[in-house]
């Protein structure tokens, strides 16, 4: 393609990427997050590996294969050449494991799977209501700590040498979760949201997709559209993030059909029509 048409991008999506090893062996979202280091730390240390519950790795892969299109493009300005952006899933999920790789390589620590929290990041946890409902409390630095114990009507835990920094809350985590617990459990779910607000902590309800159709500020920023589609109506979608301050970027159609448009691209690419006629005739476009 690139013959023909030196200034092309073309972006490569695959397991492993199209160089080393493993470029030519079949490879999934799982086995990416698995490779990526992603699943060995999600879940519940007394369980195996987990999955995060949505297919993350091919996620990942695509949006770091669209930010590679873009310096491409940004780069062609310059020389006018296009190029191949090669965007492999393990890598992709290895670009978003924070500094799990120098902790092990540098200070010989693994992490390990931990569950809700994260360890010697305390208190940030998932916390009971009264009515049931489960909230995220993340009040994990000083200052947001100083403010949660004022919340919970004990300002003085802030000074307590044993609460006051950072790392002596990491020490005593589980402690300071039943504390946190203890509190949390005396109101409903709404009334403790609405009190941390009042006090500028984190906090946020466990979302299932009907709360985020009710949610204000869901509906406020359009974050969840409806769009028409010719074979099943009004669908119900995610928007597109982010947000531009000066151009639209909300969604405005479902996309195109299977290979609808994969003439006029390789057409623009340089092939020939009876060039695409011919893998057309093999299988290998529609």
């Amino acid at each position: 393609l690139q013959k023909n048409n030196p200034g092309l991008i073309m972006l490569r999506v695959s397991g492993f990427g199209q160089s080393g090893p493993y470029a030519k062996q079949a490879g999934y979202g799982s086995i990416g997050e698995a490779m990526g280091g992603l699943r060995y730390v999600v879940g519940d240390p007394s369980t195996p590996p987990s999955r995060v519950g949505v297919s993350i790795g091919d996620s990942l892969a695509a949006l770091f294969g669209t930010i590679g299109v873009l310096a491409a493009l940004q780069e062609r300005h310059n020389s006018g050449l296009g190029q191949v952006v090669d965007s492999a899933i393990y890598e992709s999920v290895l670009a978003m494991m924070e500094s799990m790789v120098p902790e092990w390589a540098d200070d010989g620590i693994q992490r390990e799977r931990s569950g809700s929290t994260l360890p010697k990041i305390a208190p940030s946890n998932v916390y009971p209501t009264a009515d049931g409902q489960w909230l995220i409390i993340a009040a994990n630095q000083d200052t947001v700590f100083a403010r949660l114990a004022a919340a919970m009507g004990n300002p003085q835990l802030a000074d307590d040498p044993e609460y006051s920094t950072h790392t002596a809350r990491g020490e005593r985590q589980a402690e300071l979760d039943e504390l946190v617990a203890e509190f949390s459990l005396q109101y409903k779910a709404d009334d403790l949201v609405e009190l941390l607000n009042e006090h500028s902590v984190p906090v946020g309800k466990i979302f299932r997709v009907e709360d985020m159709l009710s949610d204000p500020q869901y509906k406020a920023r359009r974050s969840v559209v409806e769009v028409e589609s010719k074979d099943y109506g009004a669908v119900t979608m995610q928007n597109a993030f982010p947000r531009l301050s000066r151009t639209d970027t909300a969604v405005r159609w479902v996309g195109p059909d299977l290979g609808q448009d994969t003439e006029d691209v390789l057409t623009e690419a340089g092939y020939s029509h009876d060039a695409l006629a011919e893998m057309r005739d093999k299988g290998v476009i529609r």
